[in-house]
């Protein structure tokens, strides 16, 4: 059955209606809704999701960098346990701007903070070709773009390390393995002994073992 609302009732609403879409204080009743308590919870909560955001963001950043002060220390330690035949300055490693941590690796020296190695960050493989370098730090370079520039500087000895080479079964000879806040390496000895340069087998204990799937 349909109800049918009357003319008059109708009226009552909509006078009703625009009553209330008044403000306040042009009311004149005891109904006048006062919003100051609203207002000021809603810019509280604001302010506190605001926070919790800053927070957050600033708790990523402090970690992130935690990250980068580990991966350039790692790579610090492998180089200056590295021997090069006849090197008689400081090596040249160069680092591919591809790489997630290419700042800090490249990051100058401090008195706290030396670094055995002097970096050069390249674009493209053939500018890494040109640059003549001691050392390569691959970033989301393929194993398979890792050998071919391995294969053209063929046969000048090169300590090889790769950012992102998480089988490290192919391309470099150090592979970092980066997994939240931890950072560690593994090492494929089959290209290591090709590459021409000498490490210290001390480095190797600390390395994990290829294999190792653990998560």
């Amino acid at each position: 059955m349909t109800r049918y609302i009357g003319d008059d009732k109708i009226g009552r609403i909509q006078t009703h209606k625009k009553y209330w879409c008044l403000p306040p204080e042009h009311r004149h009743d005891d109904k006048a809704l006062d919003v100051t308590p609203i207002m000021r919870r809603l810019t509280f909560s604001a302010a506190l999701i605001a926070c919790l955001c800053l927070v957050s963001q600033n708790a990523t950043a402090a970690e992130d960098n935690d990250v980068a002060a580990r991966v350039r220390t790692i790579v610090a330690g492998i180089v200056s346990y590295t021997r090069w035949p006849q090197q008689q300055v400081q090596p040249k490693l160069c680092i591919f701007s591809s790489s997630v941590f290419s700042a800090a690796l490249a990051r100058a020296s401090s008195s706290t903070d030396g670094i055995p190695y002097h970096p050069q960050v390249v674009h493209s493989l053939n500018e890494a070709l040109l640059s003549q370098c001691d050392g390569l730090y691959f970033g989301s370079e393929s194993p398979q773009q890792q050998l071919q520039i391995i294969e053209q500087y063929h046969p000048r000895p090169l300590l090889l390390i790769a950012e992102q080479n998480t089988q490290c079964t192919l391309g470099s000879s150090f592979c970092l393995n980066i997994k939240n806040s931890h950072v560690s390496f593994s090492v494929n000895l089959d290209s290591l002994t090709r590459s021409g340069v000498r490490v210290n087998p001390d480095v190797l204990l600390l390395a994990r073992p290829r294999n190792n799937n653990d998560e």
